[in-house]
């Protein structure tokens, strides 16, 4: 159960596969029809099964013949998702940040840099020692959210004016914070909508970031 709905969940299905998706969507559940929209593309098949595709970067180019085809409207989205662009990518845990710039198709990683500063967690302790390991670990969490922000701009400076989305990720609320800071607005001001929610910020998290990214995300609801 998802959404408060019996039968629906969420998938998520990279471009090179979303063409097979909707073929093995309409063998399952009948002939479907397509509604195609800017931000998503609806599949609704003759069971009574619907398809709701979420593909990235929106909107979507739409089609002159076969509106109403899902196989054509795969196609469509299979190739805007995939369509070579250029995409930062910052990644923000309290403690630990990665920023990237990916270009072309496949997605190459053009830039990037990843760090770590040290965050206290939480202390035992009470009274005059809490407060002062509290002031600390502040001071620590503002150091490490300031240090995330100077390597965004540095990464994502030299790419100012040529970058099609920046996609954000980590921890919403170590986000929110480095978000605050002005220098990033030009930046944050092209943020795609999907959040990645994401592991430490490794070099080998940020390099699998366009699986993420590019992937088409579906809300599948099935009869029954």
């Amino acid at each position: 159960m998802a959404d408060g709905q019996a039968g629906a969940r969420w998938v998520e299905v990279p471009p090179e596969r979303l063409v097979r998706w909707v073929e093995n969507f309409t063998r399952r559940h009948g002939p479907a029809v397509a509604e195609p929209g800017p931000e998503v593309v609806l599949l609704r098949a003759s069971d009574g099964a619907a398809a709701a595709c979420h593909p990235p970067f929106p909107p979507l180019r739409r089609a002159g013949e076969g509106q109403r085809d899902p196989a054509r409207q795969a196609e469509l989205m299979a190739a805007h998702a995939a369509a070579a662009r250029t995409v930062g990518v910052l990644l923000v845990r309290l403690g630990g940040y990665a920023v990237g710039v990916f270009t072309g198709d496949p997605p190459r990683l053009a830039a990037s840099k990843t760090g770590s500063r040290l965050v206290h967690g939480r202390a035992a302790a009470g009274g005059w020692s809490q407060h002062r390991f509290a002031r600390r670990r502040e001071n620590q969490a503002t150091a490490a959210l300031r240090a995330a922000a100077d390597t965004a701009l540095a990464v994502l400076g030299p790419y100012a004016g040529r970058l099609d989305a920046v996609v954000l990720g980590g921890d919403r609320r170590a986000m929110a914070a480095v978000q605050a800071d002005p220098r990033l607005a030009p930046f944050t001001a092209r943020a795609a909508e999907r959040f990645l929610t994401v592991p430490d910020p490794r070099l080998a998290v940020l390099k699998d970031t366009p699986r993420l990214f590019r992937a088409i995300r579906i809300r599948l609801t099935e009869p029954g």
